[in-house]
């Protein structure tokens, strides 16, 4: 379960640049269609371990019904985020199936998830203490979760980007660290395969 709960927290910090001070200036930078999806590459670096844990796949956001994030190598699993659950799917099979209703972990993610992208930037300054720089084509992002429970499970974030978020660092209190580069980004409902739309 920890390892389904830190993937979705990765999927809700790639968003989390509408949190960003200055908040108006990166808000207008930022695309906001309506579905967006692309390539994301993946690096874990294990504290206590040389070798990194590489993996990349494909992620789409559709406004309204939730994040898809498709990992297609080392080993190919795909996790759906909607606003009343977290699913984790193996092949077509459901393999795991965590409701909001039923896990205060979920609530949590699935709140700051769409608080993001509702535009809730009022409920996301609860949670995070935010410090952030722009100019004209770019912005930099830090995260600091406020409640101790959430620090613990997300740790130290930080975001680069421009009209997308361009990667993510994420420093886990264990001294893990993650990084994310996204990259290939198409826009509209053509960007979404049969497969995915049909996941939806």
């Amino acid at each position: 379960m920890k390892k389904i709960v830190l993937s979705a927290v990765l999927l809700v910090v790639s968003a989390l640049a509408q949190a960003a001070a200055p908040v108006a200036k990166i808000q207008a930078m930022l695309a906001k269609p309506e579905v967006l999806c692309g390539r994301f590459d993946q690096t874990k670096h294990l504290a206590g371990m040389k070798k990194p844990l590489a993996s990349n796949g494909r992620f789409c956001v559709v406004a309204g019904k939730g994040i898809l994030w498709r990992t297609l190598k080392p080993f190919p699993n795909t996790l759906r985020l909607t606003r009343d659950e977290i699913v984790h799917f193996q092949g077509e099979r459901v393999a795991m199936r965590l409701e909001a209703k039923n896990e205060p972990v979920v609530r949590m993610i699935n709140s700051v998830l769409f608080s993001l992208l509702g535009g809730d930037l009022a409920q996301l300054d609860k949670l995070f203490e935010v410090e952030g720089t722009a100019d004209a084509a770019s912005w930099q992002v830090a995260l600091k979760a406020r409640e101790p429970g959430l620090a613990k499970a997300i740790g130290a974030i930080s975001l680069e980007g421009g009209a997308y978020v361009k990667n993510i660092v994420m420093n886990e209190a264990s001294g893990d660290k993650t990084v994310i580069v996204f990259s290939a980004m198409q826009t509209g409902a053509a960007a979404l395969t049969a497969e995915e739309a049909a996941l939806f």
